[in-house]
């Protein structure tokens, strides 16, 4: 084992720190443009494969790229939620944690507690198994 690499790992470390120190905390304003230029979007673009599935499969079928793009945003703000990382206000969480949960075809509560036990049994080989995929 190198002795220099626990030494460059804390010299990482300490270089990331002040660049990710703002996005330790939630902000509203940049939570609520989140979900904003991930909802809008994500809706318009199924207006617009409804829409298109008259004209062209083809379009149709390149739009619904674009929208898997956004429906892994939700995924990615319901996972932040579910942690209560997302908003300050743990309601907030819950309530957009809900919505972005049902696009994605989830149960938020039973995923919320589920992942909470993943995370507390990340490693454990013989507790493995509840929250994970």
């Amino acid at each position: 084992m190198n002795p220099n690499t626990t030494e460059s790992q804390n010299a990482e470390h300490i270089r990331w720190q002040p660049i990710v120190a703002k996005y330790a905390k939630p902000h509203l304003g940049r939570s609520l443009w989140q979900v904003a230029n991930t909802l809008i979007p994500y809706f318009v673009l199924w207006g617009l494969m409804i829409w298109s599935i008259q004209i062209s499969y083809w379009i149709t079928l390149g739009l619904s790229v674009l929208a898997a793009g956004f429906l892994m945003r939700t995924f990615i703000i319901f996972h932040d939620c579910g942690h209560g990382s997302f908003f300050k206000s743990q309601k907030a969480n819950d309530f957009v944690g809900r919505i972005t949960a049902f696009l994605n075809f989830t149960p938020y509560y039973r995923w919320k507690h589920d992942h909470a036990i993943h995370h507390a049994t990340a490693g454990d080989l013989d507790r493995r198994g509840t929250g994970d995929v």
